[in-house]
C-alpha cells in the first residue's frame, strides 16, 4: 500500500460566543483539516493544531510522502522531518507539528487496515467513558449565547451545565486583570456548586508572582482541583509552590525542567504539537516514570478530539478530565460533531482507526467561511482594535 495523495482543507468552526483570554477575545477555531489517500482506498484523517501549519503539509510533507508506505511510520517521518540536531539548531519545528497532523491521518488508516479502533491498537481499553470538564469564561453576549461577564453570571452558567448535562468537572479562565474577581468568582463557585464538584482554573500566564501569590493564597480554601499557567515561566511556578498545595499544569511540554524545578505538576497538550501520537504517548509514558501528570488540551476539532478520546482510553496514567471547549462550538467536520459530554464524560468510538467520518456538507461550510473570512482571530481587543490586548502585570 502506496500514499497517493494528501489533501489539506483549511476550516473555520466558531464559538456561539467568543471568551476573554490574555490576548483579547478567543473566537472559536481554524484548523487544517488532512486526508492521507492510498492506492488501497483506504484514507486518513488528521488534524492540524492551527490553520498555517496545513500550508507546511502541503509545501513540505505531502511532495515527501507521496508513494511511501502509510503503515512505516519511522520511513515516513525520516521522509518528513529533520533530524532533532536541526530543528534545535534552527529553532524550527513547524514540519514536526505538520507531520503530526499527518502522522494522526497514518494512524485512523493502520486501524482501518486492521479493522479495529485505535485504543484496540494501543493494548486495549482501561476505560470507554473519557472524563471532559466543563468550561466557563468571561463572555460577552453574541446573539443568544454567552453574556457570562459577572462571578454571577459564571455561576448560573455552571448551574445551568450540572442541571442539563450533569456537569460536575468544571475549567475556567476568569482572565479581566482583576485579581479581586477572580477571588470573588471562586469564591461564589465553591459556595453554590458545593463541595463535590471540581473547580480547575487556567490564567494563560496572564499573573506576575506578586500577583499569583495573593490569587492563590484567597482561593486555595476553595478547593482548586488545579491551576493552569498562574504565572508565565517554570521558575515562577516553582517558586509560587513555596506558599500554595495547588496543583499546576501547563501547555508548554518540557519535562525536564519541570522535573527538575519541581513544577508545575501537568502537562495538557495536542498530540500533532508534539510531533505525533507515537512521540505523544513516548512523552505520556516519560511523564508516568517521573510523576507528571498529562491530559489533554481544548479547542480541537471531531478528529483530534478522537485521537483523545482513544489515548485516554488505553492508558491508565491519565486519569483526569481533558479540556473542552465542546458546549460552545457551533458545529465540527466529522459527523455527529462535535463531541459532546454527558455526566462529564464522551465515550469512545467504537469505529476502525479513529472511528469518526467526514462529514461533506459541514467540511463545504466551515471551509467556506474559512475562505470568505480569513483564520479567526485570537487577538482581538474591541477597545483598540488592531493591538494585542496588555493586562496590567499587578
Amino acid at each position: 500500500m502506496k500514499i497517493t495523495a494528501i489533501r489539506v482543507t483549511h476550516v473555520n468552526v466558531p464559538f456561539d460566543a467568543p471568551f476573554w483570554w490574555t490576548a483579547g477575545l478567543y473566537g472559536g477555531a481554524s484548523k487544517s483539516i488532512i486526508e492521507v489517500e492510498t492506492d488501497a482506498g483506504v484514507v486518513g484523517l488528521g488534524e492540524a493544531p492551527w490553520w498555517h501549519f496545513g500550508a507546511v503539509v502541503e509545501a513540505e510533507i505531502a511532495p515527501a510522502l507521496i508513494g511511501a508506505d502509510p503503515l512505516d511510520l519511522a520511513d515516513c517521518e525520516s521522509r518528513a522531518v529533520p533530524p532533532w540536531q536541526i530543528t534545535a539548531n534552527t529553532g524550527e519545528n513547524a514540519a514536526s507539528v505538520a507531520f503530526g497532523a499527518v502522522e494522526l491521518a497514518l494512524w485512523d488508516i493502520r486501524g482501518k487496515v486492521f479493522d479495529m479502533p485505535l485504543y484496540r491498537l494501543l493494548g486495549g481499553a482501561v476505560r470507554k467513558d473519557i472524563p471532559f470538564s466543563e468550561y466557563f469564561a468571561f463572555r460577552p453576549r453574541q446573539g443568544e449565547a454567552g453574556g457570562e461577564m459577572s462571578p454571577e453570571a459564571i455561576v448560573d452558567y455552571c448551574l445551568a451545565m450540572r442541571e442539563a448535562h450533569g456537569s460536575t468537572i468544571f475549567e475556567g479562565k476568569l482572565i479581566l486583570g482583576d485579581p479581586a474577581l477572580e477571588i470573588r468568582t471562586v469564591r461564589l463557585l465553591r459556595e453554590a456548586l458545593g463541595p463535590q464538584a471540581q473547580i480547575k482554573l487556567d490564567s494563560n500566564m496572564q499573573w506576575s508572582l506578586t500577583t499569583a501569590r495573593r490569587v492563590l493564597r484567597e482561593i486555595e480554601p476553595y478547593d482548586i482541583r488545579n491551576y493552569e499557567d498562574p504565572v508565565a515561566t517554570f521558575e515562577e511556578m516553582a517558586a509560587l509552590r513555596q506558599h500554595s498545595s495547588i496543583p499546576f499544569s501547563t501547555h508548554v511540554p518540557d519535562l525536564r525542567r519541570a522535573v527538575a524545578l519541581g513544577a508545575p505538576d501537568t502537562f495538557v497538550c495536542n498530540f500533532a504539537a508534539l510531533g505525533g501520537l507515537s512521540k505523544a504517548l513516548r512523552f505520556i509514558a516519560a511523564c508516568e516514570a517521573m510523576g507528571k501528570g498529562f491530559w489533554c488540551y481544548s479547542n480541537d476539532l471531531g478528529i483530534m478530539t478522537a485521537a483523545y478520546l482513544h489515548v485516554v482510553a488505553a492508558t491508565p496514567w491519565i486519569t483526569e478530565a481533558s479540556q473542552s471547549l465542546f458546549r460552545w462550538q457551533v458545529g465540527d467536520v466529522v459527523r455527529d460533531g462535535p463531541f459532546r459530554q454527558v455526566d462529564d464524560t464522551v465515550r469512545v468510538p467504537e469505529g476502525p482507526g479513529l472511528g469518526v467520518a467526514l462529514d461533506p456538507a459541514a467540511m463545504a461550510r466551515w471551509a467556506r467561511h474559512f475562505a470568505d473570512n480569513g483564520p479567526i482571530s485570537h487577538f482581538v481587543d474591541p477597545a483598540e482594535p488592531g493591538r494585542y490586548r496588555r493586562l496590567p502585570l499587578d
